[in-house]
Formats: structure tokens, C-alpha cells, sequence
């Protein structure tokens, strides 16, 4: 086991590493950048170095930086978190050029699958559904015209590298293709340095659907059920839940079943999600792979019984998973809301400050994973989540009650959250029947 780790990210994902690491007897090194010296992650870590300025590209997106960092500490592994170099594949090259472990999967699997049109042909190799498309990523709006007259509209559009929403337009008739195909590719560019869209027929109001799987280095992979992110605003995941309660037994023995037929197709090591889009029928249709812990994680932690990130670290200091696939099970039912320091009623707008104030729920079956403390000044330079607020319960039902009654008692003076705007979905009918979709917020769907 590694006796140091060095926590390559910030936030509440850098909080619940270190977490991990002493529940290991893992020494912590957390990574700062100027503006988040105050950062709780620097202030409970056993170590703490600045790594750069505010601007994540002079910091958490140096890699030279966190090297260095990780070299001076003596630290035998990096977990990259969520986000920033998480799935990036030099980086992770990098780390092992130096001796250093990366906690992920190995960088080839990460190229592989973060390249969307290459993952695509190997969930095809796995036997995975995916959706009709191009064979990869086209090479000029000529051919995404061909796709789409081949196809048939509506169509998607999205970044071959990248993820997190990013890059993705559909186009519901030719004359909005070449709108969608510009944007879309402009944004792919900025957002990943790489401007490449592949095409593919576009599912009408899907379910977003995705399979936890865990594979270790002697070989074995194991899935850990679905988890329910339909609830999305912008592409951008609000609300998730484990188990869905859109699947039936049949339905989630195939999903799962064909999530880990794909990470076992490429040898998969460490944690990784599988994503797919459902259709009103309940047919599925592979939509990408991420190499990475997920946002919403401990959904999965919460009705598995299973440490992910401990896992993670176990599994990348060549333990064996300690557990098959018969034995895991799931008990009751979890909901995630990720509170983002924004502005529901100003078109969701930053709302960086200082918290002069905070109460955090408490009470049977609730866990808050928070960066956040009263007098903490969040900064305008990152990603605005500031916490997760994770229910469970034994049914769906008594979840629901729970996570109504925790939104309720949470309290941040000083900055606007979206809370209120999730107690707002949490009370719809349309979200206690489970009839909603990856487009029901776009479409009003929760203020009927």
C-alpha cells in the first residue's frame, strides 16, 4: 500500500480523497493554487503545496507543477479526482515516467476511450448497442451533410475528445446543421484543443443512464448497477439516483451486463463509468466512457456499501478486489444534489462570495460531501458545485422525504445556491412518478 498520496485537484473531490486516505493510514498531500490557500482541502491535508496561480492552466492544469509537487513530497501515487487532468492522457504518462503511480486507469485505456469515435467502435467490438452514426469523426461539414442525409434527423453532433457536455449541439432539420456543426465544433476547440465532432442519430427526450464498474489488475471487472442522471440542465447533471426507477430486473441485467462486457473488451483497470442513452422503450445505446471517478459517486457508495475512491486506491497499489460480482446487491435507494453557488432565477449565473454563514442537514440517512466552512470565500476561477447532498433510504419514496426535509435545513448566508430551485423538482409530480427525461427542464416539464 502507497504510504503518501498527492491529491492532484481541489474542492470537495480533493476533501473526500484525503478522506479516503486516512481511513487507508495514507499520508495526504494536497495541491493549492493562490487563491484557494484558504481552501479547506489545504487545511485538512497532512501536507499542502502551492502549485500556481489562480488561473487553473498556471495550476490544477499544470502538469510540470504537480510533478514537482509530487516529487518534492514523496509521494508514491497521484489521484487526479474529477475534471482538470483527470482523464488526461500525458498526464497520467507522466506521472509513471517519474515513478509515480496514477490512480486511474492505465493511459492507453484512456486514450482509447477518451477518443469517442474509438470508443464507439470498441463498445460496437464488445457487442454494446450504440446508436447509428459515423464511423468516427468526419472530416469536414461536407461529410457531417452525408451523415445526416443518411441517417435521418435529428441528429447530435459531439466533440470525438471530451466530455462533461461540452462540444454537443443536435440539429433537428438541414437547415440547422451547419449552426450546430460551427458551434459545436468551436466549442470542442476550446474546451479540449480538439475541434473533431462525430455524428449520430439523435434519441428524442432519452433517459441518461450509466454503469459503475470496477476492474482490478489480475483481471477482474465488476459492475455496481446504474445510477439515474436524467435530471440535467445544459448537458450538466443536477440531480442523480441509485437505482433508476425507470429499469426493470431484465432491462438492468442487460445494461449492466453490457457495461462490463466493454471494460472487460479493453482490460479495464480502476474505476470507470459507462454511459448510455434509453430510449421510451427501454432499448439503450452506449454513449461514452468516462476513465474517471464521477461527480456522483457516492450514490452508488451509498446503496453498494462500497468505497469507490478507497477501491480506487487499493486497486491502482495492485490489490485484488475484495468482492465478485455475486457479491454485491443493492439495498434501498440514494439521491444526489449537487449545490452549485448560482443563481436559478438569473439564468443560473456564478455566485462566487463569502459564506458568512451555514447550516448543513443532518439526521438519519444524510451525508453532505462539502469543501464549504463559514467564512470561506469561494472564488470566481472554478467550477461553481460547492457540495453534494447525498439522502438514502430504504425505498424511493422515504429518499425523496428525506432529501426535501435536507434541502430545507441547508443554509449558505452570503451566496445564492440552487437549493431551492432542487426542492423545486424534488416536490413535482413529474419527478416523484419517475416520468421525466434529459430534456424535461428544457422542455418545462417540473412547472406544470
Amino acid at each position: 500500500m502507497f504510504q503518501k498520496i498527492l491529491i492532484a485537484n481541489r474542492g470537495e473531490i480533493a476533501v473526500r480523497v484525503i478522506r479516503a486516505c486516512r481511513d487507508l493510514g495514507i499520508i495526504s498531500v494536497a495541491v493549492y493554487s493562490e487563491a484557494d490557500k484558504e481552501a479547506l482541502h489545504a487545511q485538512i491535508a497532512d501536507q499542502a503545496i502551492c502549485i500556481g496561480p489562480a488561473n487553473p492552466r498556471d495550476s490544477y492544469l499544470n502538469m510540470q507543477n504537480l510533478i514537482s509537487a509530487a516529487l518534492a513530497s514523496g509521494a508514491q501515487a497521484i489521484h487526479p479526482g474529477f475534471g482538470f487532468l483527470s482523464e488526461n492522457t500525458e498526464f497520467a504518462e507522466l506521472a509513471i515516467q517519474h515513478g509515480i503511480a496514477f490512480i486511474g486507469p492505465k493511459a492507453e485505456t484512456i486514450r482509447l476511450l477518451g477518443d469517442k469515435s474509438e470508443a464507439k467502435r470498441t463498445a460496437i467490438a464488445a457487442g454494446v448497442p450504440v446508436a447509428r452514426g459515423s464511423d468516427g469523426a468526419v472530416a469536414d461539414f461536407a461529410e457531417a451533410e452525408q451523415w445526416a442525409q443518411e441517417i435521418g434527423y435529428p441528429v447530435m453532433l459531439k466533440a470525438s475528445a471530451g466530455g462533461g457536455g461540452k462540444g454537443i449541439r443536435v440539429a433537428h432539420a438541414p437547415e440547422e446543421l451547419r449552426s450546430a456543426y460551427d458551434t459545436a465544433s468551436s466549442e470542442a476547440r476550446a474546451n479540449f484543443g480538439d475541434g473533431r465532432l462525430y455524428i449520430e442519430r439523435y434519441i428524442e427526450n432519452p433517459r441518461h443512464i450509466e454503469v459503475q464498474i470496477l476492474g482490478d489488475t489480475q483481471g477482474h471487472v465488476v459492475h455496481l448497477f446504474e445510477r439515474e442522471c436524467s435530471i440535467q440542465r445544459r448537458h450538466q447533471k443536477l440531480i442523480e439516483e441509485a437505482p433508476s426507477c425507470f429499469l426493470d430486473a431484465e432491462t438492468r441485467a442487460k445494461i449492466c451486463g453490457a457495461a462490463r462486457d466493454l471494460a472487460k473488451q479493453v482490460g479495464y483497470i480502476n474505476a470507470g463509468t459507462v454511459e448510455f442513452l434509453v430510449d421510451r422503450d427501454k432499448n439503450f445505446f452506449f454513449c461514452e466512457m468516462n476513465t474517471r471517478i464521477q461527480v456522483e459517486h457516492p450514490v452508488t457508495e451509498q446503496v453498494t456499501g462500497v468505497d469507490l475512491v478507497c477501491e480506487q486506491i487499493k486497486i491502482a497499489a495492485g490489490e485484488p478486489l475484495s468482492f465478485s460480482q455475486e457479491d454485491l446487491s443493492l439495498r434501498g435507494h440514494a439521491i444526489e444534489c449537487r449545490i452549485n453557488a448560482e443563481d436559478p432565477a438569473q439564468d443560473f449565473a456564478p455566485c462566487p462570495g463569502k459564506i458568512y454563514g451555514m447550516h448543513l442537514p443532518g439526521g438519519a440517512g444524510v451525508r453532505m460531501d462539502t469543501a464549504a466552512y463559514q467564512g470561506y470565500i469561494i472564488p470566481p476561477y472554478y467550477d461553481s458545485m460547492i457540495g453534494k447532498l447525498i439522502v438514502s433510504g430504504n425505498d424511493r419514496t422515504q429518499a425523496i422525504a428525506r432529501m426535501r426535509r435536507a434541502l430545507a435545513e441547508t443554509l449558505f448566508d452570503g451566496v445564492t445556491t440552487s437549493t431551492d430551485f432542487q426542492l423545486k423538482l424534488l416536490s413535482s409530480d413529474i419527478f416523484v412518478s419517475g416520468g421525466f427525461h434529459t430534456n424535461s427542464i428544457a422542455n418545462g416539464d417540473f412547472d406544470r
